[in-house]
């Protein structure tokens, strides 16, 4: 927060100067000072987004044994009743560094990444030490703007929960497809993606599962965000089918 002028120098309501309210001889700093609030207050910075790994758990299988570390995405200074939740295994974070390298190979350049290991994959230590690059690594993505707006990052957190919940949706499985829906909006939330066609998408989903769960307020809430997001988009294939939905 830029300090606040007093007595006098208050200025205006809004939090601007008055030139009436200048003294002699400091107008050209007064006029300094309000060009760096105005351009202050049009590049704020956004709201800052931690990437923290709750749990890591070895999974075996037939084929093979890795780690599936569980991460949570939470926003500064608030709490969370249902968090936004990933899991990911090594393979994952591999394939997203692999396709960011290529696509911004400048941005990239200082941007760390644990390296693969031939043994003790598994101990205590090592895990440890992944679950706290892993955090580093997303945070550090996150800082980077093109990165942050790019499918390649936004697709690692939440495009498998959308082909699940569609899968689980599509299969009648109504409720465990809610939760699917619902984590994947939470994420899109976090990731300030909520204007996208992946949202609506996400929406919709919600939609159709709280309708066939006889959830018909949150069925209605579902299409009220939906049709408030397609206002400037008379066109859009969504919207006859919330308007439909939403009467």
């Amino acid at each position: 927060e830029p300090p606040q002028p007093t007595g006098a120098a208050a200025g205006t309501e809004d939090g601007e100067w008055s030139p009436a309210a200048e003294r002699p001889g400091s107008s050209l700093l007064t006029r300094q000072l309000q060009e760096l609030w105005r351009k202050s207050r049009g590049s704020l910075a956004p709201q800052r987004l931690i990437f923290e790994v709750t749990s890591a758990s070895v999974v075996s299988d037939r084929s093979s044994k890795y780690v599936l570390y569980t991460i949570y995405l939470i926003r500064s200074g608030r709490f969370d009743k249902a968090p936004a939740a990933i899991a990911r295994r090594y393979s994952d974070f591999e394939r997203l560094n692999r396709r960011l390298r290529c696509r911004f190979g400048c941005d990239m350049a200082n941007v760390a990444f644990p390296r693969k290991r031939l043994r003790r994959n598994f101990t205590a230590e090592t895990i440890a030490k992944r679950s706290r690059a892993f955090e580093q690594f997303l945070s550090h993505l996150h800082s980077i703007a093109e990165i942050r707006r790019s499918p390649e990052f936004l697709e690692f957190f939440f495009l498998q929960d959308l082909q699940t919940a569609q899968r689980l949706t599509c299969t009648g499985m109504y409720r465990e497809a809610l939760a699917t829906w619902a984590n994947a909006y939470r994420l899109q939330d976090r990731l300030g993606v909520c204007s996208s066609g992946r949202f609506l998408l996400t929406l919709a989903g919600l939609a159709v599962c709280h309708q066939e769960l006889d959830e018909l307020g949150e069925a209605h809430g579902c299409c009220e965000q939906a049709l408030q997001l397609l206002e400037a988009q008379g066109s859009h294939p969504l919207l006859g089918p919330f308007l439909q939905a939403h009467v």
